[in-house]
């Protein structure tokens, strides 16, 4: 189901914002790549691939302008442009196009990725003197180890300088065969000061991901598709338990949405975290001032 009434989800959105005191918003989970790739990866979506398991109804399909212009009037005053290669050879020419997105974007957080090949220090590299200020991790669709030893230069880069990965590394929709907590604990137990970001509250090892961010102050967490009916009904709720551990850690929780390929409207992410009942000032945090914090000077 495409939305077609983005008027009517800016103004749930405004209204979410006037409730809790939110000028802005920063979404640090945004996907924009070339059409080509976004194709693909939509027909997958549209298909309940076996990395999604059930119907997947895309809400935003359209164009790239149109996609900026609606997170625009969302009051979204910056997001990343997620994109993630699934085999060799594809992230230094991706990361190329990310560089062209961010330089005719003004809002995006300029986002680069990378894999698992001989490349990747070089390509890491290369992002980081392009300016990118986030990356991207997906472990699940690229289906390699963070620990494959022709990452760790990369990895030791993003560590020396700071840069948040952001990384899809639970097991959620359906486990991968490097998805889960080991991996990830294994990586930190080698890069400490890596500023990795735990995509989807870890969805579904909740517990396990929280236990690494308050091990490991370089560890955040994203909203991503959390708390949504979509997720509450599917089988992989966060446990009603935990809440008080991810109040505490209200520093280290940022925005993500997934737009434009969620299975529901925009305002249903921020409606949904509204429900958890933490309060407004951990709203402000999660939803605008942690990520102003985390990216520093990029966003004045």
């Amino acid at each position: 189901m495409v939305t077609d009434e983005p008027a009517a989800d800016a103004a749930r959105v405004a209204a979410f914002r006037e409730r809790n005191g939110l000028a802005a918003l920063i979404d640090i989970h945004v996907h924009f790549m070339p059409q080509r790739l976004l194709d693909a990866v939509q027909a997958y979506f549209d298909s309940a691939g076996p990395l999604i398991g059930r119907p997947w109804p895309i809400a935003y399909r359209q164009g790239e302008d149109a996609r900026v212009a609606i997170l625009r009037g969302f009051g979204v005053r910056a997001f990343t442009a997620m994109l993630y290669p699934h085999k060799p050879g594809m992230a230094r020419s991706l990361n190329d196009w990310a560089a062209g997105f961010a330089a005719r974007v003004p809002e995006c957080i300029h986002t680069a990725t990378l894999f698992a090949e001989p490349s990747a220090a070089a390509d890491v590299a290369r992002a980081i003197g392009q300016g990118a200020r986030a990356f991207k991790c997906h472990l699940q669709v690229g289906n390699f180890d963070p620990n494959d030893p022709r990452l760790d230069a990369a990895w030791g880069q993003l560590a020396e300088v700071g840069i948040p990965v952001v990384t899809h590394c639970g097991s959620g929709p359906v486990p991968g065969r490097f998805t889960g907590p080991g991996p990830v604990t294994a990586l930190l137990a080698r890069h400490p000061r890596l500023r990795l970001v735990v995509a989807h509250l870890g969805m579904p090892e909740y517990a396990q991901f929280l236990d690494l961010a308050e091990r490991y102050p370089g560890v955040l967490l994203d909203t991503t598709m959390a708390f949504t009916p979509f997720v509450e009904q599917g089988g992989s709720a966060f446990p009603p338990a935990l809440l008080p551990r991810l109040a505490a850690l209200r520093d280290r929780v940022l925005l993500g949405t997934d737009f434009p390929n969620i299975p529901h409207p925009y305002p249903e992410a921020l409606e949904s975290l509204e429900r958890t009942g933490l309060g407004a000032g951990w709203l402000r945090a999660v939803c605008h001032d942690n990520a102003a914090s985390l990216l520093g000077d990029y966003l004045t």
